[in-house]
């Protein structure tokens, strides 16, 4: 109990001097399995002993599960952040990859190491870093030629299954929204943007008592998108958290998302982080005002109990 009190108050006293609003939270019990996000990988924060670095991971605890949301950009930073949160990898319930960035996925060697037999739940997509299967129809076959200039001598299996970074990891491949706990799924979508064409990207979406609970990874697909998805979950967004990948954006860019979240979808709050942007920070912050949620690196922000 002392422990989670001085987290909190850590929290606090980091947003406050950060020059961030004081988030009001309703009365809890101080329970430790309290539903929370912890950041443990990001490149801004007051750190308190964790190393700042540029890329995403989240640990949340939510209705007794512990999930670990992407796995940051360097297996011995994440370890280092988690041993300094005091976290226990190796009791996690599963691993969720939003996408396959080397700032998202370069920890999970570290996962692995701890956890090596943990479910994790990756896009799935043709030829995928994370693994996949096609049906060997993909490819257009000439009857004429002799056995051996044919692939599988003219017999190919009719699933070809490819492997993975991670030959050891225990991946289910996803590639339309699942449910995976009660009340936790997986909204999937394609990138169209420039850049990340074609991407399959996971974010997870938690249907509280409150309303939805959003965690993104970069939301390639566009964070509109990405809440127009969820949306059909649970109308009432409560909370987005993550990188909202405003960071390369224009300011009108920038002003169309903070006019969609906060006007059109009408979210609660927002607690941006990793590729949202510095300016995309600031005008988030000037829109929701004390509903904008501090989200550095190593603080914890609560799934349930955000005062209305």
């Amino acid at each position: 109990m002392a422990n989670r009190a001085s987290r909190i108050l850590c929290d606090a006293l980091a947003a406050m001097a950060a020059g961030f609003p004081l988030l009001v939270l309703a009365q809890q019990p101080a329970a430790k399995e309290a539903p929370r996000i912890t950041v443990l990988y990001d490149a801004f924060g007051r750190t308190g002993g964790m190393k700042q670095d540029w890329g995403y991971a989240a640990f949340i605890e939510y209705a007794g599960k512990r999930i670990l949301f992407d796995s940051g950009n360097d297996p011995a930073i994440l370890a280092s952040n988690v041993k300094a949160s005091h976290i226990d990898l190796s009791k996690l319930d599963f691993v969720i990859m939003s996408h396959r960035h080397g700032d998202h996925m370069g920890g999970l060697a570290y996962v692995l190491r701890v956890n090596p037999g943990m479910k994790i739940y990756a896009p799935k997509e043709g030829f995928g870093i994370y693994g996949g299967d096609l049906p060997s129809t993909f490819y257009r076959r000439d009857t004429t030629l002799a056995p051996e200039q044919r692939y599988y001598g003219g017999s190919p299996p009719e699933i070809l299954r490819f492997g993975s970074a991670w030959p050891t990891g225990k991946f289910q491949l996803v590639d339309a929204n699942t449910e995976i706990a009660p009340a936790v799924h997986l909204v999937t979508l394609v990138s169209d943007k420039p850049g990340t064409l074609e991407m399959r990207e996971l974010s997870l979406a938690i249907d509280t008592a409150d309303g939805l609970v959003l965690v993104v990874g970069c939301s390639h697909p566009g964070i509109d998108r990405i809440v127009q998805t969820a949306t059909a979950l649970n109308s009432h967004v409560r909370l987005i958290i993550g990188g909202f990948h405003l960071v390369i954006s224009s300011d009108r860019e920038i002003a169309d998302a903070v006019t969609a979240l906060h006007d059109r979808f009408k979210v609660d709050y927002v607690a941006p982080g990793h590729c949202t942007g510095e300016p995309a920070f600031a005008a988030f912050r000037r829109a929701f005002g004390d509903r904008y949620i501090y989200a550095g690196l190593g603080t914890s922000v609560p799934v349930a109990g955000l005062k209305r």
